[in-house]
């Protein structure tokens, strides 16, 4: 197959673009992601994940399993699992200075409740992931070993900061690379030095070549974008577009804590935000989020569905539950309207969006 990502310019895409800003219901039940045909592979995605602050009281009292119990189902037939885990599972460490907000949870009882809802693999690549500094992030790459969950996107030098994590699953290979573009720099690894890795196009470029050569399936999470807003940053189209043209199949994007539009990109698929997922703050904008899943068959993808849930944790209680009806037809109305801007259709199948990719 023609190298596309060989033809791109050296130049890059990021040097000069912006960061990231830090900062009724139907009778029937909600439909569970569908059963996995023989010889298909299910990936399932989900957004931003976080146990602490104003959700650490209730989680407390009702255990750490208790975020995922209604929305697990979503993982039914499933080989893969994924979401973006934001901040350190650690009890080490001293909060960074001068920052605003500073999050940390247990780190035995989220691995294990991670486990337990079927995660397989995690980005660490975040705003959030050094918050307790490298003691915090060498714990949280411990607790995550120890449970097997796969990880990517942050580490103790550049280069395992860029490694991908490999899974096997229905006969294929996958490798997941993750990067992270938003503040606070002082995050980011380096040679010698633990942190984050920067999504710098060179570097991107290169990894995700390399993953293609030894992957059968690559995805590739990037955390961008704007708090808070539905309009994507010029760099998120430039770089999500870089990804695939190099060999990603699958972007998924995190970080502005809302739903942001999916775009079908040549036989690939960018999902630019997948807003939250377990999130431990009260916030009267991230109320609606989603769980995809991502089906391939015979190694190449075919078709996205998107699962509505409400994450209204003045509703929910820091425990996210599936949308229905009007409100579920609600959510894939404005997702397909945001689609529909990156030449993207979705159609709705009693509540649940879909984007064919190919046939």
């Amino acid at each position: 197959m023609k190298n596309i990502c060989s033809l791109l310019a050296a130049a890059s895409l990021l040097a000069a673009m912006p960061m990231a800003l830090a900062g009724q219901p139907a009778s029937a039940p909600a439909a569970a992601a569908p059963a996995t045909p023989s010889g298909d592979l299910i990936v399932s995605a989900v957004g931003d994940i976080m146990l602490d602050a104003s959700a650490g009281p209730i989680i407390k009292g009702m255990g750490y399993d208790y975020p995922f119990a209604k929305v697990r189902k979503f993982f039914d037939g499933s080989q893969v699992i994924f979401g973006n885990l934001e901040g350190p599972l650690t009890d080490r460490g001293t909060a960074v200075a001068d920052k605003k907000f500073t999050f940390r949870s247990p780190p035995d009882k989220v691995s294990i409740a991670l486990k337990n809802a079927g995660f397989t693999v995690v980005s660490l690549a975040n705003n959030h992931m050094l918050d307790y500094g490298p003691d915090g992030l060498a714990q949280t790459i411990e607790a995550l070993d120890k449970v097997g969950i796969k990880h990517a996107g942050a580490g103790a030098d550049l280069a395992a900061a860029r490694r991908p994590a490999i899974l096997e699953a229905a006969g294929r290979k996958i490798a997941v690379l993750a990067y992270s573009i938003t503040y606070p720099e002082s995050y980011y690894a380096g040679p010698g030095k633990p942190g984050t890795a920067f999504a710098y196009e060179e570097q991107v470029r290169a990894d995700v070549t390399a993953a293609r050569k030894q992957a059968d399936i690559v995805l590739v999470s990037f955390h961008w974008g704007q708090e808070g807003k539905t309009e994507l940053r010029d760099y998120q189209k430039s770089i999500g577009h870089m990804a695939i043209d190099c060999g990603a199949d699958a972007v998924i994007g995190s970080h502005p804590h809302i739903l942001q539009g999916i775009e079908r990109y040549k036989n690939g698929v960018i999902l630019y935000s997948m807003g939250n997922f377990t999130f431990g703050s009260y916030s009267s904008h991230s109320t609606r989020s989603a769980v995809a899943t991502l089906r391939f068959h015979n190694g190449r993808l075919v078709q996205v569905r998107m699962y509505p849930i409400n994450v209204n944790n003045f509703e929910v209680a820091f425990q996210p539950k599936p949308l229905q009806g009007k409100e579920a037809d609600a959510v894939i109305e404005g997702l397909a309207k945001l689609s529909a801007e990156r030449h993207t259709v979705m159609r709705d199948e009693n509540g649940v969006g879909v984007v064919d990719i190919q046939q």
